[in-house]
């Protein structure tokens, strides 16, 4: 028996493997992956705590470091959070991977701009690689805000229609 490949809805080819199967393993693969996420999501996250409670002195380099985990622990969420909702609606979401962006970026700019204030020596060539870095970052987070706000719009309907 042979059933039709998604390559063949277009060219009539034909596939040995039906699309039922190969849908239920993407749907499979999708619900490991999820699982896997979730458990480093709070393996992650109980690593933060246990630095939190170890980091001496707590302020403010535990507090730099805390706030640099727990960004961390929701990128991890937001890229589960994407795969699951792949997975329950066979959609891929533009909005998620900017928003996992945006969260990335401000994550660096704040460990870029902690860095440079706890650092006592700054030398001039690490102060200027620094806010070259803060500053690229800066442009990629209103780059992906202007990217997250296009995909936004484009999903409003358009009442003058």
């Amino acid at each position: 028996m042979k059933y039709k490949s998604v390559k063949g809805l277009l060219t009539n080819d034909e596939s040995l493997i039906p699309t039922n199967f190969i849908d239920k393993l993407e749907d499979l693969l999708h619900g490991f992956l999820g699982i896997v996420l979730f458990g480093i999501s709070i393996l992650a996250a109980g690593y933060t705590l246990q630095r939190l409670i170890e980091t001496r002195p707590f302020f403010p380099l535990g507090m730099i470091q805390g706030i640099n985990d727990i960004l961390f622990v929701v990128i991890i969420l937001e890229i589960m959070r994407t795969v699951i909702v792949r997975f329950t609606d066979g959609i891929f979401q533009l909005e998620n991977f900017l928003i996992i962006g945006v969260i990335a970026a401000v994550r660096h700019i704040l460990t870029v701009g902690a860095s440079l204030t706890m650092q006592e020596e700054k030398t001039d060539q690490y102060f200027n690689r620094a806010l070259i870095e803060m500053g690229v970052n800066t442009g990629i987070v209103l780059a992906l805000v202007f990217g997250l706000f296009l995909a936004r719009a484009a999903r409003k309907p358009d009442k003058n229609r």
